[in-house]
């Protein structure tokens, strides 16, 4: 069970916010119980209105689109993916931001979900600070007439400082591979890939894998 770096009972669990209010909503799915409180305390005590659900049914059939919002999802769990919802969520033509949740250094899967149409990325285990300043930064592309000029944010012009040998080795590192397969396939030694992708992260201005992820995919790689 993954965890979130607050005390997820440090008081009761406040009443469900009236969702016809204007203001932006977070809507939460998660099997885990103890999670998604902990979730929504930390959101609430933010001052976001909060929505949670146990499950992607349970929160079609409560959707309401129209509002400014967001979801925040798993990109795995029993029932419906996150990568499942984002493909229901345009099958039904809804437009709303998703936030997936994916495990620690899963680099493959969190270029999956941008490439699917997730807007950012959490790791697990989520810290707070992140959680806020991911939700923060979606709320504010929600804002935006131009909701992929805004999610780009010049990243793309930080892509052609990289060497033709740190492409490659983003390339790889992007596609879930380990340091030990990289180095072997590029004939290099292990020292060396990771020192490649030491330089990548700075020349990226970037300190985690799925940001590095997002850069990428709004360079068009």
């Amino acid at each position: 069970m993954f965890s979130i770096d607050i005390e997820p009972s440090y008081r009761e669990l406040p009443a469900r916010h009236d969702i016809s209010s204007s203001s932006p909503i977070v809507y939460l799915v998660n099997h885990d119980r103890e999670l998604r409180r902990s979730i929504r305390n930390t959101l609430d005590h933010d001052g976001w209105v909060v929505e949670d659900h146990e499950n992607g049914a349970s929160f079609l059939q409560a959707y309401k689109p129209g509002c400014d919002a967001c979801l925040l999802i798993d990109t795995d769990g029993p029932g419906m993916s996150g990568s499942t919802m984002l493909s229901r969520l345009q099958d039904l033509g809804h437009s709303i931001p998703v936030i997936m949740m994916a495990r620690h250094g899963d680099v493959a899967t969190t270029a999956a979900a941008m490439k699917a149409g997730a807007v950012d990325v959490i790791e697990k285990p989520i810290h707070s600070s992140e959680l806020l300043d991911g939700v923060a930064r979606v709320m504010r592309l929600v804002r935006m007439s131009d909701s992929t000029a805004g999610r780009s944010d010049g990243s793309a012009d930080r892509i052609p400082c990289f060497t033709r040998r740190q492409q490659e080795v983003m390339q790889r590192v992007l596609a879930g591979h380990p340091s030990k397969n990289i180095a072997v396939d590029l004939g290099i030694s292990r020292r060396t890939v990771e020192s490649h992708r030491a330089s990548i992260m700075k020349k990226a201005g970037v300190r985690s894998l799925p940001a590095l992820a997002r850069l990428a995919i709004a360079g068009g790689w």
